[in-house]
């Protein structure tokens, strides 16, 4: 590949880097302040339509990382790195689909909840869904980091 294709894709896979983990980096900050400024209501609608939001912007980043992130690896020998980068990769993809079904799930529970005039905080289904949720995110985020981690000792 020519420097400058080299350099384009560095480039592209950097950037949609930057927006999936900044993205969800920036979605734990919203988070925390929408928990102490928002009711119980707003904040299902809130987030509801952030999730949706994001899903938008955030999905399509990542998969142009992992994609420019696979051409970029396409020239490394297969060895001991990329094999635990692809297995990263195919975690975070499949732990990504079951926290976007969970996140749905958890929307339906508090909007049930609210309906019946319940506080969502304290209905036990919904309390044990956001523990799953907790360790799910954080899973996500910690395959995200080892992800780019591995990719620049693999570059370097």
């Amino acid at each position: 590949m020519s420097n400058l294709g080299q350099g384009l894709l560095v480039t592209i896979l950097v950037l949609s880097t930057s927006v999936w983990i900044g993205g969800y980096v920036a979605i734990g900050v919203v988070a925390h302040s929408a928990a102490t400024t928002l009711d119980a209501a707003q904040r299902v609608a809130f987030f509801r339509t952030l999730g949706r939001s994001y899903l938008r912007v955030g999905t399509p980043a990542l998969v142009i990382a992992l994609a420019s992130g696979a051409v970029a690896a396409r020239d490394q020998p297969w060895n001991a790195a990329l094999t635990t980068s692809v297995v990263v990769a195919a975690l975070l993809v499949i732990l990504l689909a079951v926290a976007v079904q969970q996140a749905r799930r958890m929307t339906r529970l508090r909007q049930a909840a609210l309906q019946a005039d319940e506080d969502p905080a304290t209905v036990p289904a919904i309390r044990r869904g956001r523990r799953s949720a907790d360790i799910l995110r954080a899973t996500l985020g910690v395959l995200s980091v080892v992800l780019v981690v591995l990719g620049c000792f693999m570059a370097g």
